[in-house]
């Protein structure tokens, strides 16, 4: 079996996916923080995005990275600078340094955030960040652009819609990823011959998606799940309308008005 570092070990994704992981790979977890209940299994080794040289402690000796570390929500300037500009480049370079080429990049949904939901894109759409977020994660796919052909990395981001084991509302009914598709996506990203940098979006079989994902359906991605199975439950939890057009006509949602979450 591979070694894979999994950065953001902590996270809510991560916590999600373990099990899942531990079925095809040796993980070592990384985090800034305790990672929370590790198996025998599982080797931890803290480190700071903002440490290269533990980076590349954490690094050393992995078959590759699925780099899920960083602020996942909006922030200000300066956490969104330290942990996902400054970290993300940082992990880049650490591997780079390491000789670990094969990366799987957490992106976001928010780096495309101010699409219009009547509309269905493709990742040929120009980046129209919704959030100080967003940016960073555009920022992130540009590095890994930067790594793959000048330096000979291996890179897919993933344009993650939301993680959950179901979705909570209509918008992410559109959005929605089971956690078992990721991983089959993550696999791919780790696995597949032949990847230089491929974006794809990270959702399961939604009916009502906004996006148009042909290239992870090129690399081989299947899903298994589908969002339409829980609209009952979804439609009947929603709000409704927030009154903001910006918030109820873009894919961004909350995030197209939020300064902080």
């Amino acid at each position: 079996m591979k070694t894979i570092l999994v950065t953001g070990a902590a996270g809510g994704v991560a916590t999600q996916i373990r099990p899942l992981l531990r079925a095809h790979y040796n993980l070592r977890l990384s985090d800034r923080t305790p990672v929370p209940e590790p198996t025998p299994g599982e080797e931890v080794i803290e480190a700071d995005l903002g440490d290269i040289a533990a980076l590349r402690r954490a690094i050393a000796g992995v078959d590759g990275i699925l780099h899920l570390g960083g602020k996942s929500v909006e922030g200000d300037w300066d956490a969104i600078h330290e942990a996902n500009i400054v970290g993300c480049y940082n992990l880049f370079e650490a591997a780079r340094l390491e000789a670990v080429k094969r990366i799987v990049f957490a992106s976001s949904n928010h780096a495309v955030g101010y699409y219009p939901r009547a509309e269905t894109i493709g990742i040929d759409a120009p980046v129209r960040p919704d959030s100080r977020y967003g940016l960073s994660k555009a920022f992130g796919e540009a590095v890994a652009a930067l790594y793959a052909y000048k330096y000979g990395a291996e890179v897919m981001s993933i344009r993650i819609g939301n993680i959950t084991a179901t979705p909570a509302d209509r918008r992410r009914l559109a959005i929605w990823q089971s956690p078992r598709d990721f991983v089959q996506l993550v696999r791919i990203g780790l696995e597949r011959p032949g990847i230089r940098h491929e974006i794809v979006f990270g959702m399961s079989d939604n009916a009502r998606a906004w996006w148009d994902n042909r290239n992870a359906h090129r690399l081989g991605y299947r899903p298994e799940d589908r969002s339409e199975d829980h609209a009952v439950a979804a439609l009947a939890a929603d709000g409704g309308p927030s009154g903001d057009a910006r918030v109820d006509d873009n894919q961004g949602g909350v995030f197209c008005v939020v300064e902080e979450l």
